[in-house]
């Protein structure tokens, strides 16, 4: 006579053949029995029918799981870009600048004394003076050589327009330093969020590589319980 057992799922008697000690279910499926059966004992069995079935049930939950990370990843980049503030802006546009008249000068004379226009203007001035006191040498020039008022006026012109430089300069780098402050939280923002990514990556391959295993596991239990029906069946024949 041939030896019975009871499966616990069906609670049916079934020759041993047909049953699976439950002993030797993997893990992961015994969660997933005990969630429908709080009352799985791990001396019992279970037919090899409804372990097929729980097994197939765990596939189908992986895929559906993974699908939904996959999922709850793109939307989260998406929300992220959508709804994050944007710090790329162009400064000089959004934000007016609010100067005195004293800066807004400095600025134009700045601008003035750095171009060729200025250069070429001042390189005119000088000709005609020298031109103007060289002829009029032996008439009582009112520069004669060594150009001692065009030297005072040059002198005078320089100890002004340092200052009046240096003071446009002042505001050139308080802008630079808004406009570095500006790149670095870009740079940064954008450092946070590449390695954010980064280690979803990481770990949606880690996930990836553990559910792709058990799936495998169970393809390898599936297949070696069909061998040994094969097997079974060949006993019986012969």
């Amino acid at each position: 006579m041939k030896k019975k057992a009871i499966c616990q799922i069906t609670k049916e008697e079934l020759p041993i053949s047909e049953l699976v000690p439950a002993l030797i279910v993997r893990e992961p499926l015994v969660k997933l029995i005990k969630k429908q059966y709080p009352g799985w004992d791990e001396n019992g069995y279970i037919s090899s029918k409804e372990l097929n079935k729980f097994r197939n049930e765990y596939v189908k939950n992986i895929v559906e799981v993974e699908k939904g990370e996959l999922t709850e990843i793109e939307k989260e980049v998406i929300e992220s870009i959508k709804n994050a503030e944007i710090l790329s802006k162009n400064l000089s546009e959004d934000t007016p600048e609010i100067s005195t008249f004293g800066e807004r000068t400095a600025d134009k004379v700045a601008s003035f004394g750095g171009s060729w226009k200025f250069i070429g203007i001042f390189a005119f001035v000088l000709i005609v003076w020298i031109t103007i006191n060289t002829i009029a040498l032996f008439q009582q020039p009112f520069d004669p050589f060594p150009y001692i008022l065009l030297n005072l006026i040059l002198s005078c012109l320089a100890a002004i327009q340092a200052p009046v430089i240096m003071m446009s300069q002042n505001r050139q780098e308080a802008r630079d330093r808004i406009r570095a402050q500006h790149d670095y939280q870009v740079n940064l923002k954008a450092e946070i969020e590449i390695r954010q990514l980064n280690e979803k990556i990481d770990h949606l391959i880690l996930v990836q590589n553990q559910k792709d295993a058990e799936i495998q596991q169970i393809q390898i239990e599936l297949l070696n319980d069909l061998i040994e029906k094969v097997e079974n069946i060949e006993k019986k024949k012969n």
